[in-house]
């Protein structure tokens, strides 16, 4: 319902002790789905039935209502009827009332209280926390303090303490390191739980029983995890590719049909063979109308390891009908290679508080360097550090030790998780004229458009839309056009798979690979760090 139409004539069933992932392309309805099974949209026409009684949690993406809470009263407010319990238990004790009936009630509170082990409880939420790195100095102070990344770790403790029939999780590894995120895959694995994940990383999808992709205002189920969803994935879109062209033929056939049968009417010279003429013209007139009203070309995409092993002649049609992917330009580097940046014995923290120190490295034309460590150990302030002596912008980095040098050729770009707030209330138009114009460059309307398109935004419709109007994965292809608007020669990018759907982080993956310049990257998607190689640098 509404002015877009996500799904329709879809069933959906969750079984207990289910582990289902959920994918598909940016702005395809896969938040609007868990908001329909939790309540909170009511927008829909059809039913939603559940077990009496089920319990259904969905993990939180903000915190803004609840900032005053310490993690550890948050992960508590979710346990249930604690604090009934607990209410009973305390009003006897305290003597306020020593009635039989308070006895009775405080017995069974007490029995209950014992039976879902609450007894000790907090300590066990403090030892969760420790485990995704929340000390408990973090885990008694109020929750405002913690990073976006602690904020996710603080969530999935709620959620594995929470006593849930079913856990619905959004994104969950965004801003995870590698610590927490292998933490996570393992409670994945080993839960009773039933959860439904929305995920774009890799990692996670491959521990999955089953996939949902939600494709076409369709729900598309795929038995098994991510890698067996490849397989069937290739096989069925090659299949509905040469269904596809088969449909566009028969369309054709029936068009020529039609109009012989308008020309045969109109050439007619007896009554009889003008009324033959102009019934056949009819025939093939709702045939062919019938079967292109019912005719909506599907969203065609296969990974490119299938791809590759699938026959030549059956792909044909596919590269003819995929699906539009973003267009990564990486053009204008130097003709020749040379240093183009050099880290020297570095050692960096804030105030008199060293995060890590002795940080050397070069990177020349072609070099892929992985900055790898936990998160607060030191990775995006070495990055800030790079960035603002490179500018030569002012900066609340210390600076202990060491030195960087830069060469006189180097254009940097870089890719960020948070967009710039003076971007938030532009028009995406606007910030993408201007991103253009701050590098020294002029964008026509149609090299606007041409730009936007590339990226995969409706040039009239998106780009009257504000910064802070768009979804998660459209704000990550906006902080791609700024990286590469300047066309760099080194690319700094920070989790840049974060928010982008399948098909979009195959294409980056592909853009970078064929990049000639240097990259130096954060990245915890063990997928994407494969592919791109390179050095480490742990942190």
């Amino acid at each position: 319902m509404g002015n877009k139409l996500l799904l329709k004539d879809c069933l959906f069933l969750m079984n207990e002790n289910a582990k289902v992932g959920i994918i598909g392309r940016n702005g395809t309805g896969k938040t609007t789905l868990f908001r329909l099974i939790t309540g909170e949209d009511t927008d829909f026409l059809g039913q939603i039935e559940q077990r009496k009684g089920v319990r259904i949690l969905l993990s939180k993406q903000e915190h803004f209502d609840v900032e005053h809470l310490t993690p550890l009263e948050y992960v508590m407010s979710s346990l249930p009827r604690f604090e009934e319990l607990k209410g009973i238990m305390d009003a006897y004790e305290s003597g306020a009332d020593t009635s039989e009936e308070a006895l009775h009630a405080y017995s069974d509170a007490e029995h209950e209280f014992s039976r879902r082990s609450y007894y000790g409880i907090d300590e066990r939420i403090l030892s969760g926390l420790e485990q995704y790195g929340i000390d408990v100095d973090r885990s008694m102070s109020p929750l405002k303090h913690l990073s976006g990344g602690q904020k996710r770790f603080m969530e999935l403790v709620r959620l594995s303490f929470s006593e849930a029939d079913l856990i619905l999780l959004d994104e969950p590894t965004n801003h995870m390191d590698y610590v927490g995120k292998a933490h996570f895959i393992k409670w994945l694995k080993n839960t009773k739980d039933a959860v439904c994940v929305i995920s774009h990383d890799r990692d996670v999808l491959e521990v999955v029983d089953d996939m949902i992709e939600l494709k076409d205002q369709q729900l598309h189920k795929f038995k098994g995890n991510y890698a067996a969803y490849l397989k069937q994935n290739g096989l069925q879109t090659i299949t509905n590719v040469m269904s596809y062209e088969e449909s566009l033929k028969r369309l054709d056939k029936l068009h020529v049909q039609w109009m012989e049968a308008r020309r045969r009417k109109l050439m007619a010279k007896s009554d009889s063979g003008r009324n033959n003429a102009k019934t056949q013209e009819l025939r093939f007139e709702r045939e062919y109308t019938e079967l292109k009203e019912s005719m909506n070309k599907p969203s065609f995409w296969i990974d490119k390891e299938t791809l590759a092993e699938t026959n030549e002649k059956l792909t044909k049609g596919y590269h003819k009908y995929k699906t539009k992917n973003i267009r990564v330009g990486t053009k204008g580097l130097d003709e020749h290679e040379h240093t183009l940046m050099t880290v020297t014995d570095m050692s960096l923290g804030y105030g008199e508080h060293r995060l890590f120190s002795s940080i050397s490295f070069s990177l020349d034309h072609g070099d892929r360097i992985q900055v790898k460590g936990r998160n607060g150990a030191g990775k995006t302030t070495l990055i800030r550090s790079i960035l603002a002596n490179y500018y030569d912008h002012p900066t609340p980095v210390t600076t202990f030790h060491g030195s960087m040098k830069f060469s006189k050729q180097l254009r940097i770009g870089v890719y960020e998780q948070e967009v710039d707030p003076k971007y938030l209330t532009w028009e995406l138009g606007v910030a993408v004229s201007e991103l253009y114009y701050e590098r020294g460059q002029t964008l026509t309307d149609q090299g606007l458009k041409q730009v936007l398109s590339s990226y995969l935004f409706d040039p009239i419709g998106d780009a009257k839309l504000r910064i802070d109007q768009l979804s998660g994965g459209q704000r990550a292809r906006f902080q791609l056009i700024r990286m590469l608007c300047a066309q760099p020669n080194l690319l700094i990018l920070d989790e840049p798979t974060n928010h982008l759907d399948l098909p979009s982080i195959e294409e980056l993956e592909k853009a970078l690979t064929n990049y000639q310049g240097a990259i130096l990257y954060i990245s915890h998607d063990s997928y994407f760090v494969r592919g791109l190689g390179g050095e480490t640098i742990v942190i």
